[in-house]
């Protein structure tokens, strides 16, 4: 089980990049569009930098629903492997069997 405090932390930059994912979309076309001046580009660039870090959605870590482990995260399950394994032996998730050849 990860520590509680690291699945709130993931939680609120989840919230964060929620908050601020129109006006960052907004100042990256700027910032991409051939039409902008340069003066308001450089202007999109500073607004963009200014806005918190745990507003990029780069900064979210996958992790576990059930344990909040990072690692070994199927993105597919949104489970850790181990996870993945107890609740596919159960036979909780539909068409995953065990290989056998």
């Amino acid at each position: 089980m990860a520590k509680t405090n690291m699945v709130e932390r993931e939680k609120r930059r989840a919230r964060t990049v929620q908050k601020y994912a129109v006006k960052r979309a907004e100042l990256k076309e700027l910032i991409r569009s051939p039409k902008t001046s340069p003066e308001d580009r450089v202007a999109a660039q500073e607004n963009l930098q200014k806005l918190p870090r745990d507003a990029s959605p780069s900064r979210i870590r996958n992790r576990c629903q059930l344990t909040g482990r990072s690692r070994g995260v199927y993105r597919k399950f949104g489970l850790a492997r181990t996870k993945i394994r107890e609740v596919a032996n159960r036979g909780e998730i539909p068409g995953l069997v065990k290989a056998s050849w």
